[in-house]
């Protein structure tokens, strides 16, 4: 690990770690409270993904509905108008928007074909934003002069990386930079996820084969045809299922690192107690016990 043990950690000049888990967790809200000591740079994966490799998409998407307005057309084509997006850490809905929902368009879906396209233009975008962090984690040193360095990945981070695999190239990276910290949530939590995620669908990233398995169950389950699913009924019907596989690759990827429960990560008040919350973390850590024993 980039820290092989607790001591190594606490004595460490520069403290880098990359926050992974379900969206919900506190993945970001640790990484804002960081931030806020002025001594932590917090680099969001899922914000790099939305401005550097798919902002013009995001736009290009705004530009085809906006030129469905006669009166906004017009002032398009006379570039009297310009049109943007205003994606932040806290606010993702461009990107969210962008990927959209399969189905019925009638009721916001987009055909099954551009959600396929999108998602693989999100996998291609999200493997290039987190192995940018490696960069952005020695940038943030030597040009802004922050001493250290978190990384906020996305939810769907297990669905990029192969942790079995030693010549993975996001795992590889992350690895040589910084301290992979996953944020494990309890069968509670998820509930809790689905009953929130119930409320207010939103548009999920998956791997191609289970997107196939997921979109050919729902089609045989209701006899619906592709363009008369209900959108936000897929996904309901898709994201209990991805959640129950996530885990098991979250825990994969935590070999590689070490991992904290979302009780504690919701009883952080300081980068103190944060930093006092890896370190415990290091002792538990398999990999911190074989280099003490070695």
């Amino acid at each position: 690990m980039y820290y092989p043990n607790a001591a190594a950690w606490q004595s460490a000049e520069h403290k880098r770690v990359a926050l992974f888990g379900m969206s919900g967790l506190g993945k970001t809200h640790v990484a804002d409270m960081l931030r806020g000591t002025g001594d932590w740079f917090h680099y969001s994966v899922d914000y790099r993904i939305g401005t550097r490799y798919m902002g013009e998409h995001i736009v290009d998407n705004f530009k085809l509905h906006a030129m469905k307005v006669p009166f906004l057309a017009e002032l398009l084509r006379s570039d009297s108008i310009y049109i943007g997006s205003n994606i932040t850490f806290q606010n993702l809905d461009p990107l969210s928007t962008y990927l959209g929902k399969p189905g019925d368009p009638t009721r916001g879906g987009i055909p099954i074909e551009d959600y396929r396209t999108r998602q693989q233009q999100h996998r291609k975008a999200e493997i290039a934003s987190l192995i940018d962090a490696v960069d952005f984690a020695q940038r943030a040193q030597t040009i802004y002069g922050y001493p250290n360095f978190v990384c906020d990945t996305g939810g769907s981070i297990c669905e990029v990386v192969d942790p079995d695999d030693p010549n993975d190239p996001v795992m590889s990276a992350l690895t040589s930079a910084m301290l992979p910290v996953w944020i494990e949530g309890s069968e509670a939590h998820v509930d809790e996820l689905v009953r929130r995620f119930d409320r207010q669908p939103k548009p999920m990233y998956y791997r191609p084969e289970e997107l196939e398995q997921n979109w050919a169950a729902w089609l045989e389950r209701t006899g619906d045809a592709p363009d008369a699913v209900d959108p936000d009924a897929f996904i309901r019907f898709s994201y209990r299922r991805v959640l129950e596989t996530r885990q098991d690759r979250y825990a994969a990827m935590a070999r590689h690192g070490v991992t904290v429960t979302a009780e504690e990560i919701y009883a952080l008040r300081s980068t103190d107690d944060f930093e006092t919350l890896i370190a415990q973390a290091l002792q538990r850590a398999p990999l911190a016990q074989s280099s003490r024993n070695t």
